[in-house]
């Protein structure tokens, strides 16, 4: 099964921007969808972003045009650009890779972001 490592978390300003990067272990063409969640302990995980093989990719409202999802199939590699990012953005942010034949995710440990002044 793919192995995923979320990397690029860190402590930031609000307003700051960081980029957040995936690496999976094999193609990453191969799924239909790979999407960017993010949870706070305790909390149900929120779907952030999602970047489907094909058709528009589609956003949270609540990061609606501050966010961008983008993949590097060559690199197998996935990727969140976060811009004016907010306190409440403060999250462990997990991709996932969402298997075509039964739409089993397969997850990353995650990375935190945390957004603080």
């Amino acid at each position: 099964q793919v192995q995923l490592v979320e990397s690029g978390g860190g402590l930031v300003q609000p307003g700051g921007s960081l980029r957040l990067a995936c690496a999976a272990s094999e193609s990453i063409d191969s799924y239909p969808a790979m999407e960017w969640y993010r949870q706070t302990p305790g909390n149900q995980r929120e779907r952030v972003a999602t970047s489907p093989l094909t058709g528009s990719r589609i956003y949270a409202a609540s990061v609606e045009g501050r966010f961008t999802i983008s993949r590097d199939n060559a690199k197998n590699t996935l990727y969140l650009q976060m811009h004016s990012l907010e306190p409440e953005d403060t999250d462990v942010y997990f991709c996932t890779a969402v298997r075509g034949r039964d739409g089993h995710h397969f997850w990353g440990q995650g990375t935190q972001v945390t957004v603080s002044s």
